[in-house]
């Protein structure tokens, strides 16, 4: 085992939802959504088991969710509250270790591969974890354990809710064999699919192809597949906490159906995403405009620059732009987003001097 890391993927069981049933014990046992109005346009943000049961989930409009389950209960997102109670939730894991990476207020990898002492074993240290979770926080966690983070995630998905599952180094094969690709970091619906066509449902059939196959239809990220496949992720638990996207969308009470109409929401939005760069101090070479139309078909549109910016009015004009690489204007829109990836720390003069070459190349593009 020398060598070898001890990685834990630490996952709050149905957390929102949990920190409202904790706090208010007449929803136990109870079917407990936390999402946006049901008589309106509002979204299901977070489920409990019980409600799951039905059918409900997350993302799901709030109306479907009570045609499923009628008795559903209806929670307004508190999102402070969340995020205090993340706080105090990773405070026990960097406790246990520094080396913590968050991947969203309800998730974490955890490296204890040098913090076993006085523990002895990964195992032990999972179990120390979710029992102060389960004491201090009166909240469960869902562990798993394997010597990196792609087997980790798996594991801790495995036995939910309150589970911890084990995968040893020896037994990652066994493990991954009769999984879906899908479980697979990094496979999404068009990779699938792509996959499909080459006759792989499960990890099993894609480790039956050659590397040569894998990277002469997906080239480079063909490598990965061959090495996923295998139970192989060479990926640090990393401590940097550069945000790694900002965005901000709205649901519209009524559908948009006029271009002006959603320019003018899409330049809210981009003051709104300028400002959250510039009080990082972060700058963006990627911006990402998100459409749901009526009938809650969901398309995003991107474009990647060469030199990154913090500019309100570029971050406007590009999102402008690619609304117009969509359907909005010819089908209803209830739903508008902008988002900001590819982020890079940079200062104030930084973020000026780019702005204004950002600014002039987009406006240069659009006419």
């Amino acid at each position: 085992m020398k060598g070898v890391r001890r990685i834990l993927h630490c996952d709050m069981d149905c957390f929102y939802a949990a920190v409202h049933i904790r706090d208010d014990p007449s929803l136990a046992g109870r079917p407990v959504v936390v999402g946006g109005d049901p008589k309106g346009r509002g979204v299901v943000a977070a489920a409990s088991y019980e409600a799951r049961r039905f059918g409900v989930h997350s993302a799901m409009p709030a109306a479907r969710a009570v045609r499923l389950c009628p008795d559903l209960v209806f929670i307004r997102p508190d999102f402070s509250r969340y995020r205090r109670e993340a706080e105090a939730i990773f405070a026990i894991y960097r406790e246990v270790t520094p080396l913590v990476e968050p991947m969203s207020l309800d998730e974490a990898y955890l490296d204890v591969t040098e913090r076993l002492a006085g523990f002895g074993s990964a195992t032990a240290v999972a179990r120390h974890v979710r029992a102060r979770v389960r004491a201090e926080r009166r909240l469960t966690v869902s562990v798993g354990v394997a010597p990196n983070k792609l087997l980790a995630k798996i594991a801790s998905d495995f036995d939910k809710p309150d589970g911890l599952t084990v995968v040893k180094p020896s037994q990652a094969l066994d493990f991954l064999a009769p999984l879906p690709v899908e479980r697979l970091h990094g496979i999404g619906p068009a990779t699938a699919r792509a996959l499909a066509g080459l006759g792989v449902a499960t990890v099993a059939d894609l480790r039956a192809l050659s590397l040569d196959q894998l990277l002469g239809r997906f080239g480079h990220w063909g490598r990965t597949l061959w090495e996923h496949a295998r139970g192989v992720d060479q990926r640090p638990v990393s401590t940097d906490h550069v945000r790694r996207a900002l965005s901000t969308e709205e649901t519209f009470t009524r559908d948009l159906s006029e271009l002006d109409a959603m320019d003018r929401v899409l330049d809210a939005m981009a003051v709104e995403v300028a400002h959250g760069l510039r009080r990082r101090r972060l700058l963006t070479c990627t911006i990402t405009v998100k459409v749901r139309y009526a009938d809650f078909r969901t398309v995003t549109r991107s474009r990647t620059f060469a030199l990154p910016f913090a500019d309100g009015q570029a971050i406007a004009a590009c999102a402008h732009e690619l609304l117009r690489r969509t359907e909005a204007g010819e089908q209803p829109v209830r739903l508008l987003g902008v988002g900001a990836t590819s982020l890079v720390p940079g200062d104030a003069e930084q973020m000026d001097l780019f702005g204004e070459l950002q600014l002039s190349a987009v406006s240069s593009y659009r006419s």
